[in-house]
């Protein structure tokens, strides 16, 4: 990991302003899209070429022998609806399961049918949940690098005491968590990638959303070879200079083969997210090969860290001055991120979860 803390880094990192008309409001299928149609734009980094395209003609943009790793990890209903002892609406954020039966949660105020920031909960308290079941708050949650959380005190270590099992608990009372630029609901199907295996992500894999069976077939008779890994990804609300916390991966034995040989014979290896890269360089060494295993990583990749398993990367377009951009510029380089966001911008593609795509190439 760098030695530059996270929130230094952050702040040599790529800004720009973003039009709130660019924030993605619904899915695709409710702009009159399918799933693949949403915008794709194709960049080199060898010559800053850039392309915009549709992303149901990514195989255009792939060879044969190219490999993409792709996170199966499910997206859960991880938001439940709560009252505070003194009557305050909330709405709680399920983040990351821990060992021992502990979470990483945020608690969230609720207003209407949007959620803020709420920094007024105590250690100790007790918030009750739907159906009998109740979340019980221990301590503030340390932000990483030693850096504890500022008073205001966002996320939090807690235990859940649920009646039912988990995932049919969070399937009868729970939703799947939306922030205040997606207006309205929209049932967990649209939060589910077509490959998701095992329930576990409080936010979707996004880069992902895109892909459907029909075109996940083109690529592998087209010769691309597909492999999958696992990331539970956390909330992804992070306030500024807030670096990401660990997260659970697992990347099973053929994966890293498959990993390995692609850098052997030459080949591309595809990252489909950060949530692939991030758990693939957990398990890369420096010498570039890649180990399977499990575990919790709270890697943060910068440029001056560098990586290892992956030399192009598909994903959404990121915030200002999120951490991922940081990722990006550790493969791309700065200027060739500010060329092709200048690009997105300008070409007005569409952000977040439900919005257009990136596919990196060298």
């Amino acid at each position: 990991m760098t030695s530059l803390p996270i929130w230094t880094a952050l702040d040599a990192s790529l800004d720009f302003v973003l039009p709130a008309e660019l924030e993605a409001t619904r899915p695709p299928e409710a702009r009159g899209l399918a799933r693949d149609e949403v915008r794709l734009m194709v960049s080199y980094r060898a010559n800053d070429h850039i392309i915009h395209d549709r992303f149901r003609e990514i195989e255009h943009f792939l060879e044969p022998g190219d490999l993409l790793v792709v996170n199966t990890s499910g997206t859960m209903n991880a938001a439940l609806s709560a009252t505070r002892a003194d009557g305050t609406p909330l709405e709680v954020h399920l983040s990351t399961h821990l060992p021992a039966n502990l979470w990483i949660v945020e608690v969230r105020l609720k207003r209407e049918e949007q959620t803020f920031p709420f920094s007024e909960m105590r250690a100790g308290e007790r918030v009750p949940l739907p159906g009998g079941a109740s979340l019980h708050l221990l301590t503030p949650y340390s932000a990483g690098e030693g850096r504890l959380q500022p008073a205001r005190q966002r996320l939090w270590i807690a235990t859940l005491e649920l009646a039912s099992p988990l995932q049919e608990y969070l399937a009868r009372y729970g939703f799947p968590i939306r922030y205040n630029y997606v207006p309205e609901a929209w049932p967990l199907e649209y939060y589910q990638t077509v490959y998701a295996t095992e329930y576990g992500s409080a936010e979707m894999p996004s880069a992902g959303r895109a892909f459907t069976p029909e075109l996940i077939a083109r690529l592998v008779a087209h010769g691309i070879q597909i492999v999958p890994l696992l990331l539970h990804t956390g909330v992804s609300s992070l306030e500024e200079h807030e670096p990401p916390y660990e997260e659970y991966y697992r990347v099973p034995v053929e994966t890293a083969r498959s990993i390995n040989a692609a850098h052997i014979n030459h080949k591309r290896v595809v990252a489909v997210g950060t949530t692939v890269v991030r758990a693939l360089e957990t398990v890369t060494d420096v010498d570039g090969v890649t180990h399977p295993g499990e575990g919790w990583t709270r890697l943060v990749i910068t440029p001056q860290r560098g990586l290892r398993a992956i030399n192009a990367l598909l994903t959404g377009l990121h915030e200002p001055r999120a951490s991922h951009l940081l990722m990006l510029e550790a493969l791309a380089g700065r200027e060739h991120l500010r060329k092709t966001y200048a690009a997105a911008l300008q070409e007005q593609y569409l952000w977040h979860e439900f919005g257009d795509l990136h596919l990196l190439l060298p």
